[in-house]
């Protein structure tokens, strides 16, 4: 009897072995990026963020990965994954990613990097240096090939609808609403802020209703005495 060899389940790793940044300047920025796009779509279930998230784009090939420090996934629904595998997904790729660089970085692995995005579907892609204030981008053109972004300096995105600013050697990145992308820190702060003030006019809205109470009752006593003075004044018989 031959016996039929079953095939080898494939397994895909959800971490590749390198680390996630180099030094605090670029985790910091790897941090505002995907933390602000994650406030910015909270309320959209469909937008699934990730950061250093291995990516598998086709099914049986292990081998076949990359790990944006950011990337955006429209039409995929929120929620913990330890990978994306992306016949899983709808068969839908990140249109969006971000790689922030390090000192470490070599001209080859990103050479690498922009050649698997434009191959596997990235609509939008960009790489933003910190060290040197650089920032490049690219964007699928309708013939289906990555072009340059010829002045990413003062860029919206088509698809997040973010705009990035870069002068006097400042980098910013903008909402749609027009506010800047923070820090937690940052963040915190501003949320402390607001719940300091929402006290703050809890505090007021709770002493003029106090006040009113006893303006009330003031009144009250008010009327009592002077029904009582109209009583004794009224003649007899």
């Amino acid at each position: 009897m031959v016996t039929t060899p079953q095939p080898t389940k494939v397994i895909y790793p959800d971490c590749d072995g390198n680390p996630m940044s180099d030094n605090t300047r670029q985790f910091r920025w790897i941090v505002v990026i995907k933390e602000n796009l994650e406030i910015l779509f909270d309320e959209d279930p469909n937008v699934f963020v990730a950061g250093d998230l291995l990516w598998y784009p086709e099914e049986g090939n292990n081998k076949l990965r990359q790990a944006p420090d950011v990337m955006v996934a429209i039409g995929r629904p929120k929620g913990d994954r330890g990978s994306y595998k992306q016949w899983e997904e709808g068969n839908i790729p990140p249109q969006v990613v971000f790689e922030i660089l390090s000192p470490g970085n070599r001209l080859k692995e990103m050479a690498k990097k922009q050649k698997f995005y434009e191959q596997y579907g990235v609509e939008e892609y960009y790489v933003f240096d910190p060290d040197r204030l650089d920032f490049h981008g690219w964007i699928r053109s309708q013939a289906g090939s990555m072009e340059v972004i010829e002045q990413p300096e003062n860029f919206t995105s088509p698809r997040l609808g973010i705009r990035f600013e870069l002068q006097e050697e400042q980098f910013t990145i903008y909402r749609p609403d027009g506010e800047k992308f923070l820090t937690p820190t940052e963040l915190s702060k501003i949320a402390e802020q607001q719940r300091q003030e929402a006290e703050q006019q809890r505090q007021r809205a709770e002493s003029a209703e106090a006040r009113l109470r006893e303006l009330e009752a003031r009144l009250r006593e008010l009327e009592g005495v002077g029904e009582a003075f109209r009583r004794n004044r009224l003649p007899e018989g």
